[in-house]
């Protein structure tokens, strides 16, 4: 029952989203937002959204794509070599490594968006793609998690047995411990995508040129020209463009969930 009740008040938002996108300007308002109404506008509407004010959205969508390829990307990638380091390495003041990672785990995001943008700010770097990217490369939660799970995944005995057949650290790494840190990886890149994808609060304090605008603000500012003297209300392509918005990061779990899964290191090491 339980079950049921979390899985429609997930799929609501979901299925406004879908229904309302099928309207137009017009009948979004005066139509009920749970069913559909007038012509099917779903892909005028799309047409329009990928057209409007020169086809903006394509190039807040290029934003997008480029700051979660590159910040996502490499968050997972410094992620993995961190905490596999901190996971299999001893060295001196590796507690105090950890308590630096779980205390800016706690630390929200948001709590940092200013001190950062000051920061930035004296650097040059604001208004860049950078003030964008380079926050999003550091992702504490994900360093925990891979620490976390390297230190469970990968069997130390293992790693023994591949150093006393002459294999190096890195070969080692990428070659034995890497694919068992599969689902890790995966984890720790799905949750950095939707961050970056998600972003909002970032970007909207760091930009100030729309064309360096990602979706999440650039759509924003739609909604906002609705709201000045003569601004033209865009609700539909709005919609429109948030139903777009979703479908990339469902295009990814669905893509990548076959690879996360646990038991990979399941009998590599007798007891």
């Amino acid at each position: 029952m339980l079950t049921g009740i979390i899985l429609v008040y997930s799929l609501i938002p979901l299925v406004w989203l879908l229904v309302n996108s099928t309207k137009t300007q017009a009948n979004l308002l005066d139509s009920f937002g749970l069913w559909f109404h007038g012509d099917f506008a779903l892909f005028s509407n799309i047409a329009d959204t990928f057209t409007y004010d020169n086809g903006i959205f394509l190039r807040w969508l290029g934003n997008t794509l480029l700051y979660v390829l590159v910040g996502a990307g490499g968050a997972t990638f410094l992620a993995v070599l961190g905490g596999y380091g901190l996971a299999k390495f001893d060295f001196p003041g590796k507690r105090a490594v950890f308590a630096v990672v779980i205390g800016a785990v706690a630390v929200p995001g948001t709590a940092l968006a200013v001190p950062t943008f000051l920061m930035f700010s004296k650097m040059g770097l604001t208004n860049t793609p950078w003030a964008v990217i380079i926050p999003s490369l550091v992702t504490p939660f994900g360093l925990y998690l891979m620490w976390t799970f390297a230190a469970e995944a990968i069997p130390d005995e293992l790693i023994e047995a591949a150093r006393v057949d002459g294999a190096s650290e890195f070969g080692t790494f990428f070659r034995i411990c890497l694919p068992l840190l599969a689902p890790g990886i995966v984890t720790v890149l799905l949750f950095s995508m939707v961050a970056t994808w998600n972003n909002y609060f970032l970007p909207l304090i760091m930009l100030k040129n729309p064309d360096w605008y990602p979706l999440t603000v650039g759509l924003n500012s739609w909604n906002q020209q609705a709201q000045t003297a003569g601004g033209e209300p865009v609700f539909n392509l709005i919609i429109t463009g948030s139903l777009l918005t979703i479908l990339p990061l469902l295009a990814a779990f669905l893509l990548l969930q076959r690879y996360w899964q646990s038991g990979l290191a399941a009998g590599s090491v007798k007891q």
